[in-house]
C-alpha cells in the first residue's frame, strides 16, 4: 500500500506512548510504547493483539479521551486534546441504551444534546435506524431486544452523529458467533455505502479479516505495533470469502504473527495450540482473549 498523502488522512499517531501511575510505584503500567499509525480516511482499520496490549488505550487516544503521556494525535490534521464529537463516534461492547426509553428516544437524546433542531433530530433518527434494519423498532424499548438488535441501536446511534470516524472498542464481543457474523456482513455492506473511516478493535481472527482492510498486530504489553497486513478485499465482503483460501491463509498468518505475544501475555499458560509447519492448524477457538 503506498504512503498516504496528508490530504487522506483522518489519524495519525506519531511516537504515542501511554503510561498509567507513578513510574516505580506497583500501580506503574507501561500501557503502550512509542506507537505510530496512520489511518486513511474510508479506510476499515482492525486492531488486534493479546489482552491488556494497549489497542484500546490507543483508541481512546484517537477518540480524545486519554492525553498521550508522550506523543501525538492528530485528526483531519487537527491535534487532539479531548473529545471531537463532530469528527468521531464510538461504539462500545455494551450498548450503554437508556433503558427507560424507546430506541429512538435513544437516538434522539444524543442529537438533543449536540443541540440538533427537532426536525434534523427526526430525520436523522428515521434514516440511522433504517440503515440498520430497526426502523420497524423504533418505538421498542431496549428490553424488548435482542442483544444484536441492542448492538444495531448503538451503531444507529453513532451514525446518527454523523461523524467522518467511527471508533468501535469490540462491539460484538459480547454477542454469539452466528449473530457476529450477521453483523459483520452487515457493517461492511455499511461501510461500503457510506465510506466511513472505522477503526475497531477485536480478539477474533476471523472477524478482522473478514472486516478490516488493514489488521494492526499488536505485541504484548507494553503495547506496539508489531505488524500491519493488508487485506485487499473489497466491500462490502461476501459471506463466501470466509471460505476462500485468501481468507484462511490471512488468518493462519495472523495466527502465527501472534503466538508469541499470547505467550508472553500469558507466561504461566500452557493451554495455547501450536501451528502446523503449513499453518493449518489454529487454536480450538477463534478467539484470543
Amino acid at each position: 500500500m503506498s504512503s498516504p498523502q496528508p490530504d487522506d488522512l483522518a489519524i495519525q499517531v506519531e511516537n504515542a506512548t501511554m503510561q498509567f501511575g507513578k513510574e516505580g510505584s506497583s500501580l506503574f503500567v507501561n500501557a503502550l510504547l512509542e506507537t505510530s499509525l496512520t489511518v486513511k480516511k474510508g479506510e476499515f482499520l482492525c486492531l488486534i493483539g493479546p489482552s491488556g496490549c494497549g489497542k484500546s488505550t490507543l483508541m481512546n487516544l484517537m477518540g480524545g479521551l486519554l492525553t498521550a503521556t508522550s506523543g501525538s494525535v492528530d485528526v483531519m490534521g487537527q491535534a487532539i486534546n479531548g473529545p471531537m464529537p463532530d469528527k468521531i463516534a464510538f461504539v462500545f461492547q455494551e450498548n450503554s441504551l437508556f433503558p427507560w426509553n424507546t430506541i429512538a428516544e435513544n437516538i434522539d437524546v444524543g442529537l438533543k444534546f449536540r443541540g440538533v433542531e427537532k426536525a434534523e433530530r427526526a430525520r436523522r433518527t428515521k434514516e440511522s435506524l433504517a440503515s440498520v434494519g430497526l426502523s420497524e423498532f423504533a418505538d421498542h424499548y431496549p428490553r424488548q431486544l435482542s442483544g444484536g438488535m441492542r448492538q444495531r441501536a448503538a451503531l444507529a446511534r453513532a451514525l446518527s452523529l454523523e461523524t467522518d470516524i467511527i471508533l468501535m472498542d469490540e462491539p460484538f464481543g459480547a454477542l454469539d458467533e452466528q449473530t457476529r457474523m450477521i453483523m459483520g456482513e452487515d457493517l461492511s455492506h455499511l461501510m461500503a455505502r457510506t465510506g466511513k473511516t472505522i477503526i475497531f478493535v477485536t480478539h477474533s481472527l476471523g472477524e478482522a479479516v473478514y472486516l478490516a482492510d488493514r489488521v494492526a498486530i499488536f505485541s504484548a504489553r507494553p503495547g506496539r505495533i508489531k505488524r500491519i497486513i493488508d487485506v485487499n478485499e473489497s466491500h462490502p465482503r461476501l459471506p463466501s470469502f470466509v471460505t476462500s483460501e485468501k481468507f484462511v491463509n490471512l488468518r493462519n498468518e495472523l495466527y502465527r504473527e501472534l503466538h508469541d505475544e499470547m505467550a508472553k501475555a500469558t507466561p504461566h499458560s500452557n493451554k495455547i495450540a501450536t501451528v502446523s509447519a503449513d499453518g493449518a492448524q489454529l487454536s480450538s477457538e477463534d478467539e484470543l482473549a
